[in-house]
């Protein structure tokens, strides 16, 4: 990357970091997915029950092999042969968790953390219930603000992650959320956290790669 760039980039990262400070909740910034993983498991304790939320994140940096390595007792949403209420069930057990680990659609400079789910139950454990999360996004989803990161969701989140699950929704074909009523909808729960009520609850990981949707 020009090192003029790098300099700006460093520049809103640390001033980020500085505001997630200010709004109780720890920023860390990393290089690459080698070292997101080491913060990771910096964060973690063997033998902790850890879940995870939906997250191309987490798997590009390597966070699911790593929670499936035995040093952990993993909540598996991903594990193969589960069926709708199973793991509906490892939804619901996630709320109590040691730790949760997952990404976000969009953080902003002053520190917030936008997000946009289909369900609820990812947002709904950033929000409450695990002792500990973990968010980890890359520099692609960092945002000035509020307005930029909402923008972020209707332009790409949204699109890239119904073309993700095969949802024939309207915006697969304009490449813009137009607020469909689509029984396939996927942006359903809007949640904005602006500030965390229990001091260092929350831990965001920005990696200076591009990451997720």
């Amino acid at each position: 990357m020009d090192q003029n760039l790098a300099f700006i980039n460093q520049k809103r990262v640390r001033n980020t970091i500085e505001n997630l400070q200010k709004n109780n909740m720890k920023g860390y910034f990393v290089q690459d997915e080698k070292e997101a993983l080491e913060k990771i498991k910096q964060l973690l304790k063997k033998g902790e029950v850890v879940a995870v939320g939906g997250s191309m994140t987490l798997f590009e940096i390597g966070a699911i092999e790593l929670l499936r390595n035995g040093e952990y007792e993993f909540l598996d949403r991903y594990a193969q042969g589960l069926n709708t209420e199973e793991r509906h069930e490892i939804f619901r057990k996630s709320f109590f968790a040691d730790a949760y680990l997952v990404s976000s659609n969009a953080i902003t400079e002053q520190g917030e953390l936008y997000n946009v789910d289909g369900t609820g139950n990812r947002v709904a454990a950033m929000l409450y219930g695990p002792k500990k999360v973990i968010v980890v996004v890359g520099m692609n989803k960092l945002v000035v603000d509020l307005e930029e990161a909402i923008k972020r969701v209707k332009s790409i989140s949204s699109p890239a992650n119904n073309v993700r699950l095969e949802n024939m929704n309207p915006c697969i074909k304009t490449g813009y959320c137009s607020e469909c009523s689509s029984p396939n909808r996927i942006c359903n729960e809007y949640t904005l956290i602006k500030r965390q009520g229990i001091p260092d609850r929350i831990h965001v990981i920005i990696v200076n790669k591009e990451l997720g949707y």
